[in-house]
Order: structure tokens, then sequence, then C-alpha cells
């Protein structure tokens, strides 16, 4: 096992006929995988998602606490999440954790290399990102095939949704990811390209980071159509919170009576559910459009 697990870790094949792949992060690290690993360790739901989409159940040795679509992901060991538990994924013997960029302390990356466990680092900032890493995560782990089929579907799906939204307004829309402080998604995240990509218009596009943070002034100047606000079991904005901004009565959201809900797992995990998130979007923006026609 040792012999297998140093191929995999640093590269160099242990065997004459086995040539090293090497595959770069979004951290710009590179690694060096001499075969598919066997024992992976998910540090976000996302990617979780992606592995069963891909074929991947058994390969699947932890994940964290927030990892709960599909339902098998439930039965998996628990790591943590903001804060993985660095004993319990050295326990599980992982030939590779994948963690997102957002959720990974520097120290416990440090810890992990020091301990020559390979992590890959995923850091979407675009729709086309997302399905970038379906495929680069079926290279890596040997499901192609399955990761190709699931991209292309994805984009098809993105393509049949775009021909219906053709020079149609685009109302300004707030996603509150937070309300105190508030704070909401700007370009560089792929929640804002969602939007756009919905027929919509994100009122925090002038914004100068992917996740910033807003004043109400700003917020009363742009004065969005569409206020939306993340709902589920795990994230998002409580009713009463929700309920507060009727208070801003001079808003042509609450004047209209544009507040609405969206699933957070479908909106907020850059993963294989990301489309059923933009119908949501969609259904929002253009309640006239017509989705039925979308192949699943």
């Amino acid at each position: 096992m040792k012999r297998r697990q140093q191929g995999i870790l640093t590269g160099m094949p242990f065997m004459s006929n086995v040539a090293p792949r090497t595959f770069v992060d979004d951290l710009g690290r590179k690694l060096y995988l001499a075969k598919p690993p066997q024992r992976i360790v998910s540090l976000a739901p996302s990617v979780t998602e992606i592995l069963f989409a891909i074929g991947l159940d058994e390969e699947i040795v932890g994940v964290t606490e927030f990892c709960d679509f599909p339902p098998d992901a439930l039965t998996k060991p628990k790591v943590g999440y903001a804060t993985p538990n660095l004993e319990t994924i050295v326990g599980l013997r992982p030939q590779l954790v994948l963690a997102p960029r957002s959720f990974l302390r520097v120290d416990l990356l440090n810890k992990l290399e020091q301990l020559k466990i390979p992590t890959f680092i995923l850091d979407p900032h675009t729709v086309e990102d997302i399905f970038a890493h379906i495929q680069l995560l079926g290279r890596m782990l040997g499901r192609s095939e399955e990761a190709n089929a699931q991209a292309a579907l994805m984009r098809k799906q993105l393509a049949g949704l775009s021909s219906r939204l053709v020079d149609r307004p685009r109302p300004a829309l707030l996603y509150v990811l937070n309300s105190e402080p508030l704070i909401t998604v700007g370009p560089g995240s792929f929640i804002h390209r969602l939007i756009e990509l919905a027929g919509g218009r994100n009122a925090a596009e002038q914004a100068a980071a992917p996740y910033p943070r807003l004043t109400m002034e700003e917020v009363l100047r742009q004065n969005p159509d569409i206020l939306l606000f993340p709902v589920g079991r795990q994230e998002g904005i409580p009713q009463a919170e929700q309920d507060s901004w009727r208070r801003w009565t001079t808003l042509s959201a609450v004047q209209q009576g544009h507040l609405f809900q969206v699933d957070s797992d479908l909106l907020n995990r850059p993963g294989p559910r990301i489309i059923e998130g933009l119908k949501q979007l969609v259904k929002i923006l253009h309640p006239e459009v017509i989705l039925d026609e979308i192949p699943n």
C-alpha cells in the first residue's frame, strides 16, 4: 500500500510502465498522479456532488458535515467543514483531498503537504469553470467519459435556456447572501454570471469584489427590481430578516412585492445541480418563459 501511495503522491512511477500525469489546481499548484486515486476526501458539498455524478461513489472516503446530496453522501465519514479535523482526514488514509479555496485554511493545507497528502484546490469564478472542473476531475480520477457526458448535458441545457431569453428586458436583481453585514455577489463570482445568464442584471455589477459588502445607501441608489434570498437546511436568510427588508418602502422590489426565495443548495453550490439553480432564477426573472422542454 505504501509503494502504491508514493506513486500517487509524487508522480514518480514505481513501475516502469506507469507514466505520471500532471494537473494544475486553481492556486497554480502542480499535482502529479501516476494513477487515479482510490481514496478521496471532499471538503465541499459541490465537489461531493460532482464525484457522485461521475460515478465515484465507492472512492469517496470522507466528506464535510454539509455534504447532504445525493442521500448516499450522508453515509460517508465526516471530517468537519470550515475547520476540517486533520486527525480525522489522516485516519481516512486519503490518496487525494479535494477542497474549495474559500474554506481551506492555509495552516491545514501546509500540514497536509507536510504529511504528503496531495490536496487539489478548486475555485470556480464562472459557470464555464464549473463545467471545466467536472471534466478535469473526470480526467484525474479515471471517469472522463462520465464527466464529459455530464458537462455536455449541462452545456446543452444552458444553451436551451439562453435561447429563450434573447431580447428580453433585464430586471435588476440583488442577491442577499447575508443581511448584517449586507453581503452580495459581484463580478468574479459564478453566481454573478448565473444572474446574467438567467436574463437579469446584477444590482452589484459595479462592485470591485466577487462577494462585496454593500451599504443600504448603495442599494437604495441601485434600486433593484427584485430581492432574492437563499433558503435551505444548511444556509440561508431567516424569514424575519427577509421581512425586515419591507421597511425600505422606496425600493422598487418592495413596492412591487418582488421578494423571492431560491434554494441555496442549487444556486450556491458550483456543481451538477447549478442548471436547476439557473432555472429557478429564470422563473423569478422571467416567469413568462416556458422551461418544460429543457433537457434533463
